[in-house]
C-alpha cells in the first residue's frame, strides 16, 4: 500500500502501485534494447549487411550464430513488448476503500484486458473478523496484509513485488484494524 488517504475518520483510501514502477520500465527498456540488438545482429548475418552502430555482425555465420541471434532476439523483442503492455495496462494497479459510514469495503485491481480487466471485490464491514500480517524472511521475502473475512476467505491487501518495510507494514496493519474495530493477526 502506498497512499492512505483518511476523509472524517470514516473513510480509508489507499492506492495500490501497480506494474508502473521504475524497475519494469528500467527491466522493458533493457530487455527491448537487447531483443532488438539480437534481432538486427542476426537479420545482419543473413543479408550480410551491417544493421548495427556498435559491431559488425556481417561476419557471423547464418548457420548456427545468425540463426541463434534471430531467435534470442525474436524472444527478447517479444518479452519486451509483454512488460511495455504490462506497465501500459498497469497490471496489479488499484485501490481499497473502507467506508465505515456505508459499513462497505471494495478493493479494485486492473487485470489483462479482456472480461476481467476490473477485479472488483466488494464486501461489508460485518462480514471482517481481523486484519492479518504475513510476514516470512529469507532467500524470497513475503510481507503482506490480509483481510480475513468470517468465511474464512484471505484477501491480500498489499500491492506484489518488493516487501514493504516491517515498521510500515505494521503501522498499516495496525491503523486497518482499529479503523475497522478488529483484531490485528500475525504479530
Amino acid at each position: 500500500m502506498t497512499t492512505q488517504t483518511s476523509t472524517g475518520d470514516r473513510l480509508v483510501h489507499q492506492e495500490i502501485i501497480g506494474s508502473r514502477r521504475l524497475s519494469n520500465y528500467l527491466w522493458a527498456i533493457i530487455v527491448t534494447m537487447g531483443g532488438i540488438g539480437f534481432l538486427l545482429s542476426g537479420i545482419s548475418s543473413y543479408l550480410k549487411v551491417n544493421l548495427l552502430i556498435v559491431a559488425d555482425p556481417t561476419q557471423l555465420n547464418f548457420l548456427p550464430q545468425g540463426i541463434a541471434m534471430s531467435f534470442y532476439g525474436l524472444l527478447g523483442t517479444i518479452y519486451g513488448i509483454f512488460l511495455w503492455l504490462t506497465v501500459i495496462w498497469d497490471l496489479g494497479g488499484g485501490y481499497n476503500d473502507f467506508n465505515q459510514e456505508s459499513g462497505q469495503i471494495m478493493i479494485f485491481r486492473r487485470g489483462f484486458p479482456g472480461k476481467n480487466r476490473k477485479v472488483e471485490f466488494n464486501c461489508t464491514t460485518e462480514n471482517v473478523q481481523s486484519i492479518k500480517v504475513d510476514i516470512k524472511e529469507g532467500l524470497n521475502p513475503r510481507r503482506a496484509i490480509y483481510l480475513c473475512l468470517k468465511d474464512r476467505r484471505q484477501i491480500p491487501l498489499t500491492r506484489v513485488g518488493q516487501p514493504l518495510a516491517l515498521s510500515k507494514l505494521e503501522n498499516e496493519a495496525a491503523q486497518l484494524a482499529k479503523f475497522l474495530q478488529v483484531p490485528l493477526e500475525g504479530l
